[in-house]
């Protein structure tokens, strides 16, 4: 059984109607002849479906109707064709901060959330230091919301949705919040929930987040589904490499195309910053005395080539 299964799901938003301008401009447009109803299809016929274990990285650019998807998956929006069927509790983190009061305190906003994804006050006393000690806000907890900065906002609303006990797991550009070390908690956090079985949706702009959490890819472009995959690094490579040159794949030679671009492209950048490393080496070397040259030359290599100091270790020490 599929956790989470949406079959020919399209969403039309419309604008110029009644609730968007109010009585008055309607009935002045109407009289005037002016009204016109526009319709914007944000998703058109995505189908796809995942499995418990499974992480889904949704990838696309900016209006390709990522989180228009997520909202039908959450419930939040109901699809105007096909359906979206899911079985299992969801916690979900589309917008950071929604579900929080600004004027609550941090404590008081922890069970508010709770509570918004239906857990007992026993529940969440048991669970209340583990989330606040996750998010590292054990000397915040009496501030009120709206005085957290925006990576703080983000490392209690992810804490909440993972410490609890979700069936599912959805995330909206949210580990992409925070400082390194957070993000990298938090991902190994995702790791351990999709190793207990949970299911997640991941969707991010970091191709890397992508490549390290999902199992499963789908590409979206301007509401249109491009591929539904578990060839992750494949197909990872190939939307880089349309990101750099706009061509949209429709076969999957051209999906291969666009990944061996991709990793000749990469692999050029790559050697251009070895040859400028190596050029910079030269010139230190030639330029200054003996053994300052030679400290100089391993803290370069330190920092952007320290596997060269690895694979030499034995010959450098003589």
């Amino acid at each position: 059984m599929s956790m989470i299964e949406c079959n020919d799901v399209s969403i039309r938003y419309i604008t110029g109607d009644l609730q968007a301008i109010g009585l008055k401009e309607y009935v002045m447009r109407k009289l005037t002849n002016r009204y016109h109803v526009k319709e914007f299809w944000a998703d058109r016929h995505i189908t796809f479906a995942i499995e418990r274990g499974d992480m889904l990285g949704i990838i696309g650019s900016n209006g390709a109707g990522k989180s228009t998807l997520l909202k039908a998956i959450t419930g939040i929006m109901v699809p105007t064709g096909g359906t979206v069927t899911v079985h299992g509790k969801i916690a979900a983190l589309l917008e950071l901060s929604s579900g929080f009061d600004p004027q609550m305190t941090v404590r008081e906003n922890a069970y508010l959330r709770g509570a918004m994804l239906g857990y007992t006050r026993e529940f969440m006393d048991a669970k209340y230091d583990e989330i606040i000690a996750f998010a590292e806000l054990e000397d915040f907890q009496d501030y009120k919301f709206k005085q957290l900065s925006s990576g703080m906002k983000s490392r209690l609303a992810f804490s909440i949705a993972c410490l609890v006990d979700p069936d599912i797991l959805i995330l909206d550009e949210v580990l992409s919040v925070g400082d390194g070390a957070f993000r990298k908690k938090s991902g190994e956090r995702m790791t351990e929930i999709l190793q207990s079985g949970k299911t997640g949706i991941l969707v991010s702009h970091s191709v890397n987040q992508i490549r390290e959490l999902s199992n499963k890819v789908l590409w979206l472009d301007h509401g249109n589904q491009v591929a539904f995959t578990d060839e992750v690094d494949l197909y990872c490579d190939a939307y880089e490499e349309f990101l750099q040159t706009k061509k949209l794949p429709k076969t999957h030679d051209d999906i291969e195309r666009l990944a061996e671009g991709f990793a000749k492209r990469t692999a050029a950048e790559r050697k251009k910053k070895a040859d400028a490393t190596a050029k910079r080496l030269q010139k230190i070397i030639e330029k200054g005395e003996a053994d300052e040259a030679v400290m100089a030359a391993v803290r370069i290599l330190r920092k952007s080539k320290p596997e060269i100091l690895v694979e030499n270790y034995q010959e450098l020490l003589g």
